[in-house]
């Protein structure tokens, strides 16, 4: 006489199969996680890289033209604006917005000949940078204008007399000697930039 052999079949209860699907859903949502902030991470190192090079980018701009400045009033359809000047204007939204123009030589490496050149911070919290076709500005010349600096929360520009001292507005010489005011130049700028991030950069170029 055979005798029945019981097979038994062992496998996974509904409570396990609960359990493991829970801590699989656990892990895949702890890994989206994760790989969301790697990817958020990297987002904002690049965006970070990209604002500072753009920054550098103005600040080597910024000091090659100063650089190049020179002591020459220009004419204008209005009569002689001074070498340099450096004045505050008042803004469309009622706020004070700082403006300097000055003339400066010509770049043998950009072909590029004497000009007048100007910087301002615009009503877009923008850094502009003005060109003017030469020295000599006519009635009729209209400077090319270039955004070269976003972002901008607040610019400040200070300028180094002979005696050593900041003043916020050029020319600064005495009002007896009109000749050498005219075509006097600072002997540095000082430049502070608020960003609209917060961050605040300082700069003096000679």
């Amino acid at each position: 006489m055979k005798s029945r052999r019981k097979t038994s079949f062992q496998g996974f209860t509904l409570i396990e199969l609960l359990v493991a699907l829970t801590v699989l859903s656990l892990l895949a949502v702890m890994s989206y996680r994760g790989l969301a902030a790697i990817l958020d991470a990297q987002e904002y190192v690049k965006r970070e890289t990209e604002k500072w090079r753009r920054i550098d980018l103005f600040l080597m701009r910024f000091e090659h033209d100063v650089q190049l400045a020179i002591p020459r009033p220009v004419r204008t359809g209005s009569g002689v604006s001074p070498a340099w000047l450096g004045v505050i204007k008042a803004a469309s939204d009622g706020g004070l917005l700082p403006y300097m123009e000055f003339s400066r030589l010509g770049s043998i490496e950009e072909a590029d000949a004497a000009r007048r050149t100007a910087y301002l911070l615009n009503d877009k919290r923008e850094v502009e940078l003005w060109l003017w076709p030469g020295l000599d500005i006519g009635s009729g010349a209209a400077a090319m204008r270039y955004p070269v600096l976003a972002g901008v929360a607040k610019m400040q520009l200070h300028y180094l007399t002979a005696n050593r001292a900041w003043v916020n507005a050029w020319p600064s010489a005495a009002p007896d000697s009109p000749a050498s005011a005219i075509s006097s130049v600072p002997r540095a700028v000082r430049l502070r930039i608020t960003l609209a991030s917060g961050e605040e950069i300082e700069r003096i170029f000679q």
